[in-house]
C-alpha cells in the first residue's frame, strides 16, 4: 500500500502547471533569459577596449580578432532585439547589415564575436533565475 502525504497539496500544485499564471510565469521567465543575453552582448560593444589598429582611413579603432567589436556609430547595439516568436521561445537577434559579418568573419576579417559569448555568460545565471522564480510561485499555494 502506498500512502500519499500532503496529498491535497500536491494535487494543488499539478493543478498550477496547467493555469495560465504558471505558463505566464514560464514565458516572462524565458523573455528575462533573452534579454540578459541581449543585454550582455549590448554591455559587450560599449565596453569594447580599443586593443585593434586604427586604420588611415576611419578615426574608429577595431577590437582585436576574437574580441567583441568596438563601438562606432552604434547600429550594432541598436539593432539586438528580442522577439517571443511562441509560448517559451525567445530569440535575441542582431539585425545590423554586418551582424554576422562581425559574428562569424569574413574572408577578409577574422570574427569579433558578441553574441554567441553573451549567450554562453548568460546561460546559467538566467536558468538559475527561472528556477527561483518558479520555484516561489510554486511555494505560494
Amino acid at each position: 500500500m502506498v500512502v500519499v502525504r500532503n496529498r491535497d497539496k500536491l494535487l494543488r500544485k499539478h493543478r498550477l502547471l496547467k493555469e495560465d499564471k504558471f505558463f505566464r510565469a514560464v514565458n516572462a521567465g524565458v523573455f528575462e533569459a533573452a534579454d540578459m543575453a541581449r543585454a550582455e552582448a549590448f554591455r559587450s560593444i560599449s565596453s569594447g577596449s580599443a586593443s585593434g589598429r586604427k586604420t588611415k582611413k576611419h578615426a574608429h579603432t577595431p577590437s582585436a580578432p576574437g574580441d567583441p567589436p568596438n563601438r562606432d556609430t552604434g547600429v550594432l547595439q541598436a539593432n539586438i532585439e528580442i522577439t517571443n516568436p511562441k509560448p517559451f521561445v525567445a530569440e535575441v537577434s542582431s539585425n545590423a547589415p554586418y551582424s554576422a559579418a562581425l559574428e562569424f568573419g569574413t574572408s577578409k576579417m577574422e570574427a569579433r564575436p558578441f553574441m554567441r559569448p553573451a549567450r554562453d555568460k548568460t546561460r546559467e545565471p538566467a536558468l538559475a533565475r527561472l528556477i527561483r522564480k518558479l520555484n516561489v510561485l510554486v511555494r505560494t499555494l
